[in-house]
């Protein structure tokens, strides 16, 4: 029988429940697990909205500064996962095995962001879950009014603020 992690995203526009998938992404849920139990994303902010695309967060607080991270983990892109519309992955620089803490949900199904190569450009994003509550939630964010605020883009005018995580196992 495999056990699923579930966590729920409290907002201030609502919840978002997610389903972690541990048996494909094991690294990448270990550590994001880790994140929520130590509160790193209470007061962070959705600080990047791309209408179509997708919504990110898990890096910023409320007047944009960004959070200290633990080290990058393993790029887990190449084990099945697909960057669909609702599934939820590790945002990362143009390193594959960057990421760290922040993460975006998928609002369509960005085939270009899955894994084809271990080359630079083939990696990846590494897909850890999928939302199965609150996609109403996801989508009103990703509606709402963006514009380049201290030179971040696509950053929602009024803050989209996760208030807390909570982690239901």
């Amino acid at each position: 029988m495999i056990i699923m992690t579930t966590i729920t995203f409290i907002t201030n526009v609502g919840n978002i429940d997610i389903c972690l998938n541990k048996q494909k992404a094991p690294v990448t849920v270990r550590n994001f697990i880790q994140y929520c139990r130590d509160g790193f994303y209470n007061d962070t902010i959705f600080h990047r909205v791309i209408n179509g695309f997708m919504i990110q967060g898990g890096g910023h607080t409320e007047d944009l500064a960004e959070k200290p991270t633990r080290d990058p983990i393993v790029n887990e892109a190449n084990r099945g996962l697909k960057n669909i519309q609702g599934t939820i992955a590790m945002a990362r620089t143009d390193a594959p095995h960057s990421a760290t803490a922040q993460f975006f949900i998928n609002l369509a199904d960005n085939d270009f962001l899955d894994y084809t190569a271990t080359t630079n450009n083939g990696w990846g994003y590494t897909v850890f879950g999928n939302v199965t509550a609150g996609i109403d939630v996801v989508n009103h964010i990703a509606q709402v009014k963006t514009a380049t605020i201290q030179g971040y883009e696509n950053v929602p005018c009024e803050a989209i603020v996760i208030n807390q995580v909570i982690i239901n196992e």
